[in-house]
C-alpha cells in the first residue's frame, strides 16, 4: 500500500467565498501558536502577524483598505484579516537574512495546517498596497510586508459577484512532480 498525502494537505485550498461567522479567541491563538512552531534560521523566528477580526472594524478595515479593490470585493465576509511581515536582518548581528521569507512560508504553512484542522481556511494575497499599509501601520523600514491572509469558515460560492463565483468552482491544478523536481543538472528541468 501506497502513502497518500495527509488529508489536511490534501484538502487544503483558498477559497474566495467566506462566512462572516466569528472565529473563537482560542482558534484564532491556535493558528498563531502553530505558526510559532515553525523551523527558521537560527531560531531567529522573524515573522510578525497584524490581524483584525471583525470585533476591531476599525483596524479591520484599515487592513482591508489596503487591499486591491478586487481582493476587497470578496475579503470582506472573511471575520478576520492577516497582514504577513519579516524582519529582514538577525537580530543577533544585524546582518541580512535572506531566509526570512522561507521562514514566514513555513510558519504561514503551519498555520494553514492548523487552520484546516478546524474548519477553517485562508487565502493568501499579493494583491494590496505596500506603501499604504506601511504608512497606515508605521511599519520601519527594516521589515517587509509580504502578504495579506483572509481567515474563515467556508461561504456560500451564490454570495460572490459572478466572475468570482466561477474563479471559485476551478479545478485545482498541481504541476507533476516531472516538473518541480528533477537529480541531474539544471539542464534536465527543461
Amino acid at each position: 500500500m501506497s502513502e497518500k498525502i495527509h488529508d489536511l494537505v490534501d484538502q487544503r485550498w483558498s477559497p474566495r467565498a467566506f462566512s462572516e461567522k466569528e472565529i473563537v479567541s482560542e482558534k484564532i491563538e491556535k493558528l498563531f501558536e502553530a505558526a510559532s512552531y515553525a523551523a527558521s534560521c537560527f531560531n531567529e523566528q522573524p515573522w510578525r502577524f497584524i490581524y483584525a477580526t471583525k470585533d476591531y472594524p476599525e483596524r479591520y478595515d484599515q487592513l482591508l483598505s489596503c487591499l486591491v479593490e478586487f481582493n476587497q470585493m470578496w475579503v470582506k465576509t472573511a471575520p478576520m484579516i492577516i497582514m504577513t511581515l519579516v524582519s529582514k536582518k538577525f537580530a543577533q548581528n544585524q546582518k541580512d537574512n535572506h531566509h526570512a521569507r522561507h521562514d514566514l512560508g513555513l510558519a504561514i504553512g503551519n498555520m494553514s495546517v492548523q487552520a484546516m484542522s478546524m474548519d477553517l481556511y485562508m487565502h493568501q494575497m499579493a494583491g494590496f498596497s505596500v506603501e499604504k499599509a506601511r504608512e497606515m501601520f508605521e511599519i520601519p523600514a527594516d521589515f517587509d510586508i509580504v502578504s495579506m491572509i483572509a481567515v474563515g469558515y467556508l461561504g456560500d460560492p451564490k454570495q460572490l459577484p459572478e466572475n468570482i463565483r466561477e474563479m471559485e468552482s476551478n479545478k485545482r491544478v498541481r504541476r507533476s512532480l516531472g516538473k518541480i523536481l528533477f537529480d541531474g543538472d539544471w539542464d534536465d528541468m527543461k
